[in-house]
């Protein structure tokens, strides 16, 4: 992945997979995030100036915790909560899951908010619901980016909202393997159609 980046002229990726209770991608215990902290030392000291920024996609529990150790996310460089589990949750006890990740000292990006799916080989789910504005006022608050997630099943359909809320954005391929990793200019091109000047960070995800 780090190879084919460089060949697409990034500077860095962001590695975030997935954390211990999404069995179904292999989550990675605390164990296994820890032996691949140091494998990404040793990879970006072969790599420089080209760097792997360390990371996770971290489930956001149905109480609104964390799926992995405290201590291991305050190391990370990249740190992104998502919802993976309980999408039919009723609005109410949703946005309260989510704000609370949200106000979580580590969290950095709050990862593909609606949950939706267009369709692809997990087939199509409709949006999760929540209080859009209590979500976003939370994200605007305490700096945490709202993801445009580039993977062309994802596009949640909430971005102008966000934007408009002053929110950042954190673009990323949600890539699998390095031929993905050319689907940067999707959520680019998402972020300049919703007419708002809102900021955007950039950055390539695995």
């Amino acid at each position: 992945m780090a190879e084919a980046a460089r060949v697409l002229g990034h500077e860095w990726i962001a590695l975030t997979d997935h954390s211990p209770r999404l069995t179904v991608a292999n989550g990675l215990s605390a164990s296994r995030l820890e032996a691949q902290l140091e494998l990404i030392d040793s990879l970006n000291a072969d790599l420089a100036p080209f760097r792997i920024l360390t990371g996770i996609e971290v489930d956001i529990l149905d109480d609104g915790a964390l799926d992995q150790r405290e201590d291991l996310l305050a190391r990370l460089d990249v740190v992104v909560a998502s919802v993976h589990s309980q999408l039919r949750m009723p609005a109410g006890p949703m946005t309260k899951r989510m704000v609370a990740a949200i106000r979580n000292p580590h969290v950095d990006v709050l990862g593909h908010c609606t949950g939706r799916l267009l369709g692809g080989g997990r087939g199509r789910r409709p949006e999760s619901v929540f209080d859009p504005a209590a979500v976003f006022g939370a994200c605007q608050e305490h700096g945490v980016a709202v993801e445009i997630n580039c993977r062309p099943e994802r596009m949640d359909p909430l971005v102008g909202l966000a934007a408009e809320m002053g929110c950042l954005f954190a673009i990323d391929t949600g890539a699998h393997v390095p031929g993905q990793l050319d689907w940067l200019g999707n959520g680019t091109v998402r972020v300049i159609n919703t007419g708002s000047a809102g900021p955007a960070a950039g950055g390539g995800r695995r």
